[in-house]
């Protein structure tokens, strides 16, 4: 049997599955005798014993697999926090759409005559993103956020090396900027110059005027920020980088809080990425699957990842159009095989259309469940709080925050010895997914929450007394967290300096 007793659970050990030689699987008979096929391969490469693969049957795996999936936690399962990542509700109506034949059953190297249904949607999303995001062109090739944002930086590298000034090597980041915007620039061979918030947590012209010159190449910005406010001098910090003959680049990570309020355009910014699995709805989570497309003003455009899609007048053509790829006359090439991540894409396409114009709506629920999340939790009722040794704090003063906001939990930890981890862990034990932890790491002890526009109000009111409801545990009880889940407190330093990437079979 492959389940097994480990520390009072039970555990699913597929190697355990150990049945008659032969069962689990059936194929047809080879065309070749085991002679033949053995005397086609280099002995140099052969196996000098057989591989010890698993003997399950069909029922036997399919419940290994279940006890696997009752193990994970995602949005079908609870609320999700998890600041800065947007885990959204994903409409089982844009499954319904990627799974029909038309979409679902195409190859990428099909022809062009076969792909116009498909081509029509990547050319409506790539207009649609246009103007959300205030840009003259996107590319919908890249299949990450971190994708996207080398993608970008790449552009702007060609740019000014098309101007003669290939010399510019520096990339200016903010010091609450997300981990991979320095690494994506620093792939381009940018040295990266990170400055410092001001007191508040906002950018610092005066620190962003020092480093600014000749040798600026970009500046990369999130907005609203990590913090989860927005950057109220973001316009005068784009007139200063380009001013130096920088470009401007937005992380569109946090675009879920501005969509038809502002714009990255308006803003001043040159480049853009989106991410489709935050602001539209693509199922994401545990590394993946993702979509990255970027957004360029049009003295960019040329330089963008191939291929694009474009369109012509035909009256033979679906809704009148023939649709075709075109590739960017100065293109950095290709980010990613075939055209990107089209599943990705289509379920976006189907949460925008499902929307229309109420995208808007949609950034104003996100802001308004955000801004009643933080005012429950940091406001107890008079008895809540009777029984309370220290609150959180702001992680940046606001009146009003955007999608997510931050916490320090530095006054509880200072009183109780109850760290913002111990908290994001006994979470867990509420059903909860843990918020995101010490980032941005400018804020001391730091818990991120994003609650996101699909969570209904009494979701957040169980959430922030639950919240609450664990401030006044006893700290041993908090300090020991989770209790409940198939895994207990992990020694996280030792399992990094520790990979375990493959099954020990017993060795």
């Amino acid at each position: 049997m492959g389940f097994v007793y480990v520390g009072g659970g039970v555990v699913s050990d597929l190697f355990a599955f150990d049945g008659a030689p032969e069962a689990g699987y059936a194929q047809p008979a080879p065309l070749l005798s085991e002679e033949e096929a053995i005397a086609g391969i280099p002995e140099s490469i052969r196996r000098k014993s057989l591989p010890r693969w698993p003997r399950a049957s069909e029922p036997e795996l399919v419940r290994h697999y279940t006890w696997l999936s009752r193990r994970n936690f995602g949005i079908d399962t609870g609320f999700y926090p998890l600041g800065s990542c947007t885990m959204k509700h994903n409409p089982r109506v844009n499954e319904k759409i990627v799974q029909m034949a038309g979409m679902n059953d195409l190859h990428p190297l099909a022809p062009k005559s076969h792909l116009q249904g498909l081509m029509a949607i990547f050319y409506e999303m790539q207009e649609m993103l246009s103007h959300c995001a205030g840009m003259d062109s996107v590319t919908l090739q890249p299949v990450a956020g971190a994708q996207g944002e080398f993608a970008a930086i790449r552009c702007i590298q060609e740019y000014h090396r098309s101007n003669g000034e290939g010399s510019r090597d520096k990339v200016i980041v903010p010091d609450s900027a997300h981990g991979t915007n320095p690494a994506s620039a620093a792939m381009c061979g940018y040295q990266i110059i990170e400055i410092p918030s001001n007191e508040n947590g906002r950018l610092d012209l005066e620190a962003l005027r020092a480093v600014v010159g000749d040798d600026t190449a970009a500046m990369m910005v999130t907005n609203p920020s990590t913090l989860g406010i927005f950057e109220p001098e973001i316009a005068e910090a784009t007139e200063i980088v380009h001013n130096a003959g920088g470009q401007m680049y937005y992380d569109g990570a946090n675009f879920n809080a501005i969509l038809g309020k502002t714009s990255p355009g308006l803003m001043g910014f040159d480049a853009v990425h989106y991410n489709l699995h935050k602001t539209f709805s693509q199922p994401h989570g545990g590394g993946g699957p993702g979509s990255g497309p970027i957004g360029v003003k049009s003295h960019l455009a040329q330089f963008l990842p191939k291929p694009l899609v474009v369109r012509e007048k035909d009256e033979q053509g679906l809704d009148g159009w023939a649709y075709s790829w075109e590739d960017p006359v100065n293109s950095i090439g290709k980010v990613q095989q075939w055209h990107g991540n089209s599943g990705a894409v289509v379920r976006a396409w189907a949460f925008y259309r499902r929307y229309g114009r109420d995208l808007e709506k949609m950034s104003e629920h996100a802001v308004l469940n955000a801004n009643y999340l933080r005012h429950r939790i940091l406001n107890p009722s008079a008895e809540k709080a009777s029984k309370i040794p220290a609150m959180p704090i702001d992680g940046a003063p606001a009146k009003v925050v955007k999608h997510e906001f931050t916490l320090s939990m530095s006054p509880v930890k200072d009183a109780t010895g109850v760290s913002g981890k111990d908290v994001a862990k006994r979470l867990l034990d509420y059903g909860y997914m843990a918020p995101t932890l010490y980032f941005p790491m400018i804020v001391p002890e730091c818990l991120m929450i994003e609650p996101t526009e699909t969570e209904s109000k009494e979701v957040l009111d169980k959430f922030a007394e639950d919240f609450l409801t664990i401030l006044t545990e006893d700290p041993e009880l908090v300090k020991t967290a989770p209790h409940t889940t198939d895994v207990s407190r992990v020694d996280e330093v030792w399992a990094a300096r520790n990979l375990v990437l493959r099954h020990s079979l017993g060795e």
